[in-house]
């Protein structure tokens, strides 16, 4: 599929018209390029610091402390060696993983695989709105069903982001990566938790996860980390970065590329940290060894810190947090549609459909349950995410796998090995966190 690269510096960032927008001189100083090719990995680290991970990290760390800290870490060590292989697919081909599978697989596979993937755009969607109506209902008080009428005017934010550069895109979701990481650098000060025993949270215990109960949870955790459209969205993104041809300017990109998508994941991995590390200390310290919703967590912060604007400032991180998945899950079904159907639409009206089809189950759910359907739904949407996992992971690895695809960037035998080992143990730990979900185990 040919793309038509922008001849101004205010190309709108839908994927069809996003290549190619932060040309990379060869000959610059290292410094500078590494600023050319920081971006793409800030967009795909939103995905692992969304409402449906802060329902994971702080029942966690309500229950059993710091002691479920070293699966965060894993987790997202594992996720890391998962975008760098997706990252590493478009560089080399020039395509993203949704082109790449349109054109090796039959039509009804193909078609399998754009449903199942926007699947899990609508569920990771599902997860902001439930996660921005929350924030809406703690800040300013109005029912949950009116927060989530609220954040249908995203679409409007969308819109307002048409004619933008790409490079504005990313500067937008820096600021609000740094507007939650400052939140939970302040929360942290004031808590105060006591750092030796966060350091030993950090060492594996397998003997933690002999107990059905954190095991459950380090699973979850697990399957809230790896997102699949991440995989399609972070192949796609790449491509902003014009590279010169030539196996050389190839592999200068890859490694600059690499240090963005270590960097970028590193911060999610530390967000998702702070908040286990602040569940732990503020609830699991002090005696309230049941907060499994993150609404008690807003209610019980300001009492125990001393100040009310700890609650404040946990809800507008929680805000800033389900806004800039807004703008990724946006980017990520235009590459879906793009790839599997050549199908192209204005960016406002791919948001609009998919918040629309999100909206549904999370206001009957609401209309039904009230607000204790918040954590039931942010669960099942991280359900729903993982078992959509395989379905992206599987293709992803042959084709890295595939020396006549990616030539001499062709997994080595140890990238393979670690890629299928993952492989299995994200597929059993998915599976059997969907097990335990719908009582099946």
């Amino acid at each position: 599929m040919a793309y038509k690269l922008p001849d101004t510096a205010t190309a709108p960032f839908c994927p069809s018209e996003i290549r190619g927008t932060v040309e990379v001189a060869q000959d610059a100083p290292l410094f500078q390029r590494l600023l050319k090719f920081t971006g793409p990995g800030l967009l795909v680290s939103i995905g692992y610091m969304d409402p449906g991970n802060w329902a994971t990290d702080i029942e966690a760390g309500s229950r059993f402390g710091y002691g479920l800290l070293f699966v965060v870490v894993l987790s997202s060590l594992a996720a890391m060696a998962l975008q760098c292989l997706s990252m590493r697919l478009g560089i080399v081909t020039g395509q993203d993983l949704a082109q790449l599978s349109r054109a090796r697989y039959r039509p009804a596979v193909v078609r399998g695989q754009w449903v199942l993937a926007e699947i899990s755009i609508i569920a990771c969607d599902l997860a902001e709105v439930l996660g921005g109506a929350l924030a809406f209902h703690l800040l300013l008080g109005c029912p949950i069903a009116w927060g989530v009428a609220l954040t249908a005017l995203d679409t409007f934010i969308v819109l307002g982001l048409q004619g933008k550069h790409f490079r504005h895109l990313e500067a937008i979701m820096l600021g609000l990566i740094a507007t939650v990481g400052i939140g939970y650098i302040v929360e942290l000060f004031w808590i105060k938790p006591h750092w030796p025993d966060v350091a030993a949270g950090l060492m594996p215990s397998w003997k933690t996860l002999t107990e059905r109960e954190p095991l459950y949870l380090a699973i979850g955790i697990l399957g809230a980390t790896v997102m699949p459209h991440n995989l399609y969205l972070h192949s796609s993104i790449v491509q902003t970065r014009v590279v010169g041809p030539g196996a050389a300017a190839k592999a200068s990109a890859i490694r600059l590329l690499r240090v963005d998508t270590l960097f970028s994941l590193t911060l999610a991995m530390l967000i998702n940290a702070a908040i286990l590390i602040l569940a732990g200390a503020a609830f699991y310290a002090h005696g309230h060894r049941g907060v499994t919703e993150i609404q008690d967590a807003y209610q019980l912060l300001a009492p125990i810190v001393g100040t009310g604007f700890a609650a404040t400032l946990f809800a507008i991180t929680l805000l800033a947090s389900g806004q800039s998945s807004t703008f990724t899950g946006t980017v990520a079904g235009q590459v879906v549609m793009e790839g599997f159907l050549h199908l192209k639409i204005p960016c406002w009206q791919r948001r609009l459909i998919t918040r629309g089809l999100a909206l549904i189950p999370a206001f009957i759910g609401v209309a039904v349950a009230g607000e204790k359907a918040i954590g039931q739904l942010l669960v099942l949407s991280q359900v729903v995410l993982s078992l959509q996992l395989p379905f992206a992971l599987y293709p992803l690895i042959r084709m890295t796998d595939d020396p006549g695809l990616m030539g001499e960037f062709a997994n080595r035998w140890w990238t393979r090995a670690l890629a299928w080992a993952l492989f299995v143990i994200i597929t059993a730990a998915n599976l059997w966190l969907a097990a335990q979900t719908f009582g099946w185990v």
